[in-house]
C-alpha cells in the first residue's frame, strides 16, 4: 500500500474573531425597505445620522447600485418604489383622517342608586396606551381604574370608579395633545349596569 503525501505547502489558515456590527434602527417601522415607508426612514436617517445618509443616499451610491441592474429591472424597481411610496402616503393620509374624526367618549354610568362609574372609550384610535392611562387616572383621582373589553367585543375601554366624567375630560385634554378638543364628548348613561 502506498501513501500519498502532499508536498505542496498549504496557506496557513488564520482564524479571526467575528466582527460586531452596529445596526441603526429608525424607530419608525421594521423592514421599511419592504413596507413602503422608505421615505420617512430616509428623512429620519438624514436628520439623526447625516454622514450615514450621505454615504447611502448620495448620487454616486444610488447610481452605483442602479448600474448593477438591467434596464428592465431598473424600470421595474422604479415602478415598484413609486407604487410603494404612493400606497404609504395614502395610508398615512387615511390614518390622519381617521385620527382627526375618531371620537373619545366619556360615559357616566349609574351602577347602583348613588354609585357611578366613568367609562372612557375611543382612546386607542389616537395612539394612547390604555393600561398606562388607566394607571395614571387611578393615581390622579385616587380611585380604582381598569381596562376592560367593550360589550360589543370591538375594542377596549377604561372604567374608572366614581363620577369623574368632567374631570377626566379636562385631564385628557391637558395631558394628551394628540387628542383634539372637539373629539371628546361626555355622555350620561342612565341605564343600570350589572
Amino acid at each position: 500500500m502506498t501513501e500519498d503525501t502532499n508536498t505542496e505547502e498549504t496557506a496557513p489558515t488564520t482564524h479571526t474573531e467575528p466582527q460586531g456590527r452596529t445596526v441603526v434602527y429608525c424607530g419608525e417601522t421594521q423592514y421599511c425597505e419592504f413596507g413602503g415607508t422608505v421615505k420617512r426612514c430616509e428623512e429620519w436617517l438624514e436628520k439623526n445620522y447625516p454622514e450615514l445618509h450621505a454615504r447611502l443616499y448620495s448620487d454616486e451610491a444610488l447610481n452605483a447600485n442602479l448600474s448593477t441592474l438591467s434596464v428592465s429591472a431598473q424600470k421595474r424597481a422604479e415602478k415598484d418604489a413609486s407604487k410603494k411610496a404612493a400606497k404609504a402616503e395614502a395610508q398615512a393620509a387615511a390614518e390622519e383622517t381617521r385620527r382627526a374624526t375618531a371620537k373619545v367618549q366619556i360615559k357616566r354610568v349609574e351602577r347602583n342608586k348613588r354609585k357611578f362609574v366613568t367609562a372612557v372609550s375611543g382612546l386607542e384610535a389616537h395612539g394612547v396606551e390604555l393600561k398606562k392611562v388607566a394607571k395614571e387616572l387611578g393615581k390622579r383621582f385616587a380611585t380604582g381604574s381598569s381596562v376592560t373589553k367593550l360589550p360589543t367585543g370591538l375594542g377596549e375601554e377604561i372604567v374608572v370608579q366614581g363620577d369623574l366624567a368632567d374631570d377626566i375630560e379636562e385631564w385628557l385634554l391637558e395631558n394628551y395633545e394628540q387628542i383634539p378638543e372637539g373629539n371628546v364628548e361626555v355622555v350620561e348613561d342612565r341605564k343600570r349596569k350589572g
